[in-house]
């Protein structure tokens, strides 16, 4: 699904170039869970904007369903954007005054889903996190878990075939983070390919394969044993 083949990025700040992914090649395919971890300045959320798109290299090649990313234009990659990936962040990005019902509904606003299809959507996808006693409540009534839970069910809405997930337990306690993580686990035996970000071991060992960063390269790229839930407890 997602190939990087000696891939660079730099960012330049006045006379200084900061190099932050350095020759960096590796492979996702369709229906894995890939952890991405490594210290502050690594490079992990580089990599992780480029391969989601937000980003693009400074050299080297990106193909995403063998289709060179150099060669699609922005328009094109906020459609795939929208229609194929979805996003969960540390911070949530929810809006604060909105209700879950509609923070979960925004993708929407940018689909071609017929309008009257668009509340079915939004409650099922309410209800795959279970929170379907909230539909109607704000967003800054909730606890951080039940937050991170909108943000999954708003990533959910446009039935995405990959999940990037960016810190997802970061601003959560341990029992929290736990039961996101399961979500996540329960998403990928569904057969999505999940993308995550995270500096937390256990939370890491959630995915099947972890790729390790170290001033912006790859220094590992192992199998990992699994955890479930039950560890934060």
């Amino acid at each position: 699904m997602l190939k990087v083949v000696n891939l660079f990025k730099d960012y330049a700040d006045n006379e200084n170039t900061t190099r932050a992914l350095n020759d960096v090649s590796c492979e996702i395919k369709n229906g894995e869970f890939v952890s991405i971890m490594g210290p502050s300045g690594s490079g992990k959320s580089t990599l992780l904007h480029i391969l989601s798109l937000f980003d693009r290299p400074t050299a080297g090649q990106f193909l995403y369903h063998d289709r060179d990313v150099a060669e699609l234009t922005d328009e094109e990659l906020a459609k795939i954007r929208n229609k194929k990936m979805g996003f969960i962040f540390q911070a949530f990005n929810l809006l604060a005054r909105a209700t879950v019902f509609e923070n979960v509904s925004l993708p929407l606003l940018y689909s071609d889903i017929p309008v009257g299809q668009r509340a079915e959507l939004v409650i099922k996808a309410i209800k795959s996190v279970d929170l379907e006693d909230k539909i109607y409540i704000e967003a800054s009534k909730l606890s951080g878990g039940q937050k991170q839970r909108v943000a999954i069910a708003r990533a959910l809405i446009n039935d995405p075939e990959i999940i990037f997930a960016d810190e997802p337990t970061g601003n959560l306690d341990s029992q929290s983070g736990g039961a996101i993580m399961e979500i996540l686990a329960k998403l990928h035996r569904s057969g999505r390919t999940i993308v995550l970000v995270t500096h937390e071991t256990y939370t890491a060992e959630f995915a099947e394969r972890l790729i390790k960063l170290k001033d912006g390269k790859i220094f590992s790229d192992d199998q990992v044993q699994k955890r479930t839930a039950e560890f934060f407890k």
